[in-house]
């Protein structure tokens, strides 16, 4: 056997870049418990205990397993409340990564947000983007602006495998400011990966279209970050001539197109909290270090430890490896291959962090008013022990009606191994087989905003 033919038996199954060196025990519970616990969370995943959960899937966000390097990081971690060191690796870091001068630390992304819309939203603005999450939004309306989604068709069909559907359509953003003018729109949003069209990547591409529609109406172009390595291996892997440049390049390319980023680095930052903030204009950063230091802290901490600033500067390194891109996009590729052969309907192609299940063909006796998603979770839960996220009239709260009923099955990095994902998509298969027994659900509490966190329900 020649050293080619070796190289192709290695290719077959890419295992996880990384060995295991501390674990945390399971507690594993019986159908009976997860039916109790279920009932007492009142039928929301976001009530139950994280003990009583065997495989959690509710979100990629801060579940991450932080690697040997980033805990090295912890212990040299300058507490200095004013200059700490640990900033100034991050910012250096950061700098060399996104080509950005301007950078804040914030304790997480939605800090960010807050604090941009703070300063350029408003009552009578409108900001577009191919798709808002469910924070982003819900700062973007807190401000009194509108928030709009201008997602291609392909986003909106499952079965539709575009390589790109979470770029955004040029022409509706062309036609939004010409309906609205431009002087009522702030910012325009670009976010990558699209989390809400099922985590499915922006082109390079698609994003210099939009910035060319910025560049002729004067527009600044605001990059929703938080899964930018995995948007920059898709990119890669799938775009025409950007196989042979290295992801740094690419991830470079697609900041180097924007006038601001919000990064939740509980992401592709690696860590368990943390997030960035950064801006080109001088004068709206100055404003922006104004209310962070109202709101977050001073600008070189920003609401963290000076340990989570090391930790988070070690992330920003390793999320841009090949292998472990590799590693990270195959693993849940693998799991919506499973799904598939079973029957299961997802947003096709799989995503880069998540698979999100077709809730309306899973569950097609449930109508939208008894939300099909939060059924599905329900049901996964009680089969598995396996906790996930309704992304569907839950989530969207009242009076809008979202495109999809969807269900997000969203894998921490470098936490679970092929077994559990095995184990996953067998109990995905065994709820489908009884699916008709899952019964619909009604809300009988809720907030006002981002009701799917804390809303409480009831069984049809």
């Amino acid at each position: 056997m020649d050293g080619s033919a070796l190289r192709e038996v290695a290719l077959r199954t890419i295992i996880e870049p990384f060995r295991i060196k501390t674990v945390e025990p399971i507690r594993m519970t019986t159908p009976g418990d997860r039916d109790r616990i279920l009932r007492s969370a009142r039928f929301n995943p976001f009530r139950i205990h994280g003990s009583d959960v065997l495989i959690d899937l509710l979100t990629d966000s801060g579940g991450a397993a932080m690697s040997s390097e980033q805990w090295a990081g912890i212990m040299r971690g300058d507490e200095s409340y004013a200059g700490s060191e640990s900033f100034w690796r991050l910012r250096d870091t950061v700098k060399k990564l996104t080509g950005f001068e301007n950078v804040l630390p914030t304790h997480q992304g939605r800090a960010s947000e807050r604090i941009l819309f703070e300063l350029v939203g408003g009552p009578g603005r409108v900001v577009p983007s191919n798709a808002h999450f469910d924070t982003t939004r819900a700062n973007i309306e807190h401000s009194g602006a509108e928030a709009l989604d201008l997602g291609i068709a392909e986003s909106a069909d499952p079965r539709r495998r575009h390589p790109f559907k979470g770029n955004m359509d040029v022409a509706a953003l062309e036609a939004l400011i010409a309906r609205v003018g431009a002087d009522r729109v702030p910012v325009v949003m670009m976010t990558v990966t699209n989390n809400t069209s099922g985590g499915q990547p922006v082109s390079l591409e698609n994003l210099r279209e939009v910035r060319r529609v910025c560049d002729r109406h004067s527009l600044p172009l605001i990059l929703d970050a938080c899964r930018f390595a995995e948007n920059a291996w898709f990119i890669k892997i799938r775009e025409p001539g950007q196989r042979e440049r290295t992801v740094r390049q690419i991830a470079l390319d697609m900041f180097d197109l924007a006038d601001g980023v919000t990064i939740s680095a509980k992401k592709d930052g690696l860590v368990n909290i943390g997030g960035l903030l950064l801006i080109r204009d001088p004068a709206l950063f100055e404003r922006a270090c104004n209310l962070l230091i109202l709101t977050e802290g001073y600008v070189t901490y920003g609401g963290l430890a000076g340990r989570d600033l090391e930790a988070m500067a070690q992330g920003f390194e390793e999320v841009v490896e090949d292998d472990y891109l590799s590693y990270r996009i195959r693993s849940v590729e693998y799991l919506g291959e499973k799904l598939l052969a079973a029957g299961i309907q997802i947003i096709e192609p799989p995503g880069g962090h998540a698979i999100y299940i077709d809730a309306a063909h899973f569950a097609p006796h449930l109508p939208r008013e008894e939300f099909p998603g939060q059924a599905v979770v329900c049901g996964l839960y009680r089969v598995g022990g396996i906790r996930s996220c309704e992304i569907g009239g839950v989530m969207a709260g009242p009076g809008r009606t979202p495109p999809m009923e969807l269900v997000r099955l969203a894998i921490p990095r470098r936490v679970y191994t092929q077994s559990h994902i095995d184990y996953v998509a067998e109990a995905c298969a065994e709820l489908f087989a009884v699916r008709k027994e899952l019964r619909g659900l009604r809300i009988v509490r809720a907030p006002e905003v981002l009701r799917h966190f804390t809303a409480e329900f009831e069984e049809v």
